[in-house]
């Protein structure tokens, strides 16, 4: 087992535990690949930072999800599961404040306004610890 397909895996573990329907709407024809199984296969794209469907069905050739949905589908469902993927989003993220206080949102310097107009903007001066600091 691939440590994509491992990944993928414990991914539909936990949404299941977090999720209270396998299929979220209603369709005429019972699809191969059930909603749930399709939001972890997107969780799965967006953690292992793939952008291009291209690229991640050229991953998970092999899985035994691969012979379960092609590409437009994927794309067609993937499109309409996005209330119900922002959803369990949510629920996930109330799990995690359960246990912390303090988040990382993006480590990345943020330019706020141009080093020469630094002593006269007031942007983030109202509290003393979000004052930015200048340069990198």
């Amino acid at each position: 087992m691939s440590n994509l397909e491992a990944s993928y895996k414990l991914i539909l573990i936990e949404l299941r535990k977090i999720a209270e329907f396998e299929n979220m709407y209603f369709k005429p024809i019972k699809p191969k690949l059930s909603d749930i199984e399709l939001i972890s296969l997107m969780i799965l794209a967006e953690f292992k930072s793939i952008d291009s469907e291209h690229q991640l069905f050229r991953d998970i050739k092999g899985f035994e999800i691969a012979s379960r949905i092609e590409r437009s589908v994927y794309n067609r469902r993937k499109r309409k599961l996005y209330p119900f993927m922002e959803e369990i989003r949510m629920k996930m993220v109330e799990k995690f404040n359960e246990f912390e206080t303090f988040f990382v949102v993006d480590s990345m310097p943020l330019e706020v306004c141009k080093i020469s107009r630094s002593s006269r903007s007031k942007i983030c001066k109202e509290t003393d610890y979000a004052i930015p600091n200048k340069g990198f």
